[in-house]
């Protein structure tokens, strides 16, 4: 028997990386996971080959935006068809962007807070209705609200907002059960990360800032997608019934050491 056997999970942003790492981890523990994206085609090869897996679980795709709050109101009503409640929900969905303090733009800002962080928040707020009390609730934070690089200032000031948002709403949802907790990867090998240059026109920048990241880490090495996922589950079940408000560290050592 899997640990979220007979469990409801949502995860957005579940075409491929952590999501997708995630999705399939909770599928193989048994639950039936609503897994989103922004892309049909990728979403669908995800879920796909979930459910080729014959694992105890199930995945269901939805395409889905979480900067449109009108997306997460078609999601949560095609949970509705399928199930009363969700037992676990993990808001993954984000984008990650350099640009260095002289070269923010407004639409630079607009894009990563509106999907990062007001695209979260509302993920959350309107699961609030289908969340069963003793929920888990697990936000993407990162090793970014922790340290500072350059050209990252506003990517890592939307990871320190949805640090604190695991703070906050740990507290306001104790009196249902609900634990909220925060889970921090460093640099990990997801077409997330490799984005997070799309903003560097400089070759040569770009090489110097992933350097910068990789500086100092004791385990040397960039991080894969499943070791992010395990400690996701490691929160989503019974395991982790005295942690809320928590931040948990998937980096290596390197915002540690």
């Amino acid at each position: 028997m899997g640990r979220l056997d007979g469990k409801v999970a949502v995860v957005t942003g579940g075409s491929a990386g952590i999501g997708a790492a995630t999705a399939r981890r909770f599928a193989s523990e048994g639950a039936t996971v609503f897994v989103t994206g922004r892309r049909q085609a990728e979403l669908d090869t995800t879920v796909n080959e979930i459910n080729a897996q014959h694992n105890g679980g199930q995945a269901i795709a939805v395409r889905s935006d979480v900067s449109s709050l009108a997306d997460l109101d078609r999601l949560y009503a095609q949970v509705r068809e399928h199930s009363d409640r969700i037992d676990v929900l993990f808001a993954n969905a984000g984008t990650a962007e350099l640009a260095r303090l002289e070269d923010i733009t407004e639409e630079h800002f607009d894009r990563l807070f509106g999907i990062n962080v007001k695209g979260l928040l509302f993920t959350v707020q309107k699961a609030l209705p289908l969340l069963a009390d003793g929920a888990s609730v697990i936000l993407p934070s990162s090793i970014a609200a922790s340290k500072g690089v350059a050209a990252t200032s506003v990517y890592n000031a939307t990871k320190a907002a949805i640090r604190n948002f695991a703070r906050t709403w740990a507290a306001e949802l104790a009196g249902r059960g609900i634990r909220v907790n925060a889970v921090s990867p460093g640099p990990i090998e997801t077409p997330g990360f490799s984005g997070l240059f799309g903003g560097v026109t400089d070759a040569a920048q770009a090489t110097d800032l992933k350097d910068a990241l990789l500086t100092g880490m004791p385990l040397s090495r960039m991080g894969d997608p499943d070791e992010v996922a395990a400690a996701v589950v490691f929160l989503a079940t019974d395991a982790s019934s005295f942690t809320t408000g928590s931040e948990i560290f998937v980096d290596g050592g390197l915002a540690q050491v």
